[in-house]
């Protein structure tokens, strides 16, 4: 039986959750505050997410978190219910759903979602990544950090705040932000990642303290000292008395459970696509049980809104934080939810003094490695039917969101499915028919109605006079669609000269005609005019 927790890993885990942790803090926060909750509200969901969710799921890769593709929902839903503590309500209810789906197995639609898209997906959210830290990188910090969205919501957009950006940039940000990227992609080299010593020390850990040092040197020179407003902006927490309880009075209310079936659709959805999402970018190639995963998700939701906390989800880009830094198994995530609890209690002032710039380098890292240039080259020479679905999934979460990219390229894979079902495997081309040739048309095991109009097309275009061998000694099923079309064509085919060799096809034999038969093809034979 596998053990909760392996500590095997932990050399590589500790290090890794680290990272996680620095770059989860701003995100748990920018979160929070962009969804109109608490501040400790973001920090009780990331807690949670890590290490309660760590310990049930068996995704040895993942992270979890409150995620920004719920920030919309969330704030709507805490002015629609009329406050936080029935909106920490329908978050339980919203739990509890998830674990009843996982006990339905739901989680098997995250096996249908195509490479393409999963991919395209990662690429879109590695350009919204590199997008949105941009202006934190040269220390202007008016979007929330965290903030996916290319409509923000002070009115601008992701295009827009590059250009906002000018007027208000930091020397001494972007002093910091170069140092931290150039010390991150010097600790990648051989030499670094061979040493016994330097490799035991994470680069974006190390950048981080850079980072400190630089603004506390550059607080006494004043051409590139950085505001405060510039800096991790963590609340004061009291212990227990800071939480907020949900009001279960509202148990029976529509307009709560409502919200509850909405996170839990969404917050779902959003989990099986990054447990796919993870498992590709997985260097071990492991697997994710994704029924499991509802349960631990549906676990860690009961557990945030019973503590005050915001709907968690797996969030890809905390997950790819940790794969990058070297995690090796779920210690990872858990210790960095403990790293959460532990600072924000015992060093609030040491988490204050991080400028956004440091983090912004290291997350500018993590996006750029999710949208490699090489990726787009390797999904343009797959061909256009893995390419379309692929930047049209980029272009849908960069510009909408993560689940209307992913829908859209979906549908662009459903398209691609029916026209290929339309087309193959039985177009006859008759120019390239030799004459005299028998037709053979072989059937496949599962014929259903997608093959409706490739066949009907196929049969059409037979020439008149010709010989068909119609085989279906491999079909196991066939739907009745496609059988009445054969049907309607072995009816014809006498009229065009066609003669039929039928091979494991079994029709069934014609009824005496009645006298309602004849009635109807007389009235048929009178509309048709012959």
């Amino acid at each position: 039986m596998k053990p909760i927790v392996s500590f095997k890993y932990w050399k590589q885990d500790l290090p890794a959750s680290v990272v996680v942790f620095l770059v989860a803090l701003p995100l748990c926060l920018g979160i929070a505050l962009a969804s109109g909750a608490p501040l400790i509200s973001g920090i009780v969901a990331g807690a949670v997410g890590g290490i309660v969710i760590g310990l049930i799921s068996r995704s040895e890769l993942g992270v979890s978190g409150p995620a920004a593709g719920l920030v919309a929902i969330v704030l709507m839903a805490i002015a629609e219910l009329g406050g936080y503590e029935k909106f920490l309500l329908a978050v339980v209810l919203a739990g509890v759903l998830q674990v009843v789906f996982g006990a339905l197995r739901a989680g098997i639609i995250a096996y249908y979602f195509p490479n393409a898209v999963i991919k395209g997906m990662l690429a879109g959210i590695g350009i919204t990544i590199v997008m949105k830290q941009i202006p934190h990188a040269v220390g202007y910090d008016a979007d929330y950090m965290g903030d996916e969205s290319f409509e923000q919501p002070d009115r601008h957009t992701t295009w827009s705040e590059l250009f906002h950006m000018t007027d208000a940039v930091s020397y001494g940000a972007v002093i910091i932000t170069v140092v931290c990227v150039l010390l991150m992609l010097l600790w990648e080299r051989p030499w670094v990642k061979n040493n016994s010593v330097l490799k035991l020390i994470p680069g974006p850990l190390l950048a981080v303290i850079t980072g400190m040092v630089l603004a506390k040197i550059f607080a006494f020179i004043p051409v590139l000292a950085i505001g405060p407003e510039h800096f991790v902006g963590l609340p004061d927490i009291n212990g227990l008395s800071d939480l907020h309880l949900p009001d279960f009075g509202g148990i029976a209310s529509w307009s709560i459970w409502k919200v509850a079936i909405t996170i839990a659709v969404v917050a779902s959805i959003e989990t099986l696509l990054c447990v796919e999402a993870t498992d590709k970018l997985d260097p071990y190639n492991r697997t994710t049980p994704a029924n499991r995963e509802l349960l631990a998700q549906g676990t860690g939701n009961i557990v945030s809104g019973l503590l005050g906390g915001l709907p968690v989800t797996q969030v890809i880009v905390r997950s790819s934080a940790n794969i990058q830094a070297g995690g090796r198994t779920s210690l990872a995530a858990i210790l960095h939810g403990a790293l959460l609890v532990l600072s924000a209690l015992l060093l609030p002032d040491l988490l204050r003094s991080i400028p956004f710039a440091c983090l912004a380098a290291i997350l500018l890292l993590v996006g750029y490695k999710l949208a490699k240039p090489s990726q787009f080259k390797e999904m343009w020479k797959a061909g256009p039917m893995q390419f379309l679905p692929f930047v049209v999934t980029v272009l849908g979460v960069y510009f909408i969101d993560l689940l209307w990219g992913v829908g859209l390229g979906l549908l662009v894979s459903i398209v691609h499915i029916l026209w290929k079902n339309y087309r193959v495997p039985y177009h006859f081309d008759p120019h390239k028919y030799p004459p005299g040739m028998p037709i053979h048309i072989q059937l496949s095991e599962d014929v259903t109605f997608l093959n409706k109009a490739g066949i009907k097309r196929t049969l059409g275009e037979l020439p008149n006079d010709c010989r068909v061998v119609l085989d279906a000694s491999r079909t196991i099923d066939l739907d009745p669609d496609v059988r009445e079309i054969i049907d309607d064509f072995l009816d014809s085919a006498p009229d065009r000269g066609i003669r039929i060799e039928l091979v494991g096809y079994d029709r069934p034999t014609p009824r005496p005609l009645s006298g309602a038969d004849l009635a109807n093809a007389v009235l048929k034979f009178a509309r048709n005019g012959n």
